[in-house]
């Protein structure tokens, strides 16, 4: 990877002190060393979105998110999979964000992965996510797809990923972020 410059705002859809979702981000900071500035969203202080609180106003905790999406050069989610779709708290930081002005997810390079304990690793949550940051313009890495499958057996108890494909996987994503943002802001996205 190059451009030591490149703001990475890394987004769990966990909250879960011991999220395989949020290890996988920490493991892409891990992986992208001093090529990239990793910071990491909260999304724990964020009201559940009602239009009611809207008129009253966006609270801080979603400008603080609109805040950090518009400085980040790239966005790197990491989601779990809840019921076939993402999670309530992923959701609801979208639904928010879709609500502000401007819209930060706009033009911005975006990747996703996912973690789960179960065979599909997530996939189904990938593809909710990427319908969502759509309709508000974001633009999506397409390849490589990273699913971990049987998070629970590939991560350790300190949250350290031992499964040494798995961490290839997410090499090679991040690669490819780094790239689609090169050429999305050199104005060349084919």
């Amino acid at each position: 990877m190059s451009s030591s410059s490149l703001k990475i705002l890394a987004i769990s859809g966990s909250l879960r002190e011991s999220s395989f979702n949020s290890a996988a981000l920490k493991t892409a900071e891990e992986i992208a060393g001093d090529s990239a500035r990793f910071t990491f969203a909260d999304l724990s202080g964020i009201p559940l979105y009602d239009q009611d609180l809207r008129d009253k106003g966006i609270p801080e905790a979603v400008e603080a998110l609109q805040q950090q999406v518009l400085e980040a050069d790239a966005i790197l989610f990491s989601t779990p999979e809840y019921n076939y779709s993402v999670s309530g708290v992923l959701k609801n930081a979208i639904d928010w964000l879709s609500r502000v002005d401007p819209q930060p997810f706009a033009d911005k390079p975006v990747a996703v992965m996912s973690a789960s304990m179960s065979a599909f690793g997530g996939a189904r949550a990938q593809y909710d996510l990427r319908r969502s940051l759509i309709y508000l313009d974001a633009h999506f890495v397409n390849k490589p797809e990273v699913m971990i499958s049987f998070a629970h057996k590939k991560f350790d108890d300190s949250g350290a990923l031992t499964d040494e494909d798995t961490r290839k996987f997410i090499g090679d994503l991040l690669k490819a972020l780094v790239e689609w943002q090169q050429r999305l802001s050199a104005g060349t996205s084919d």
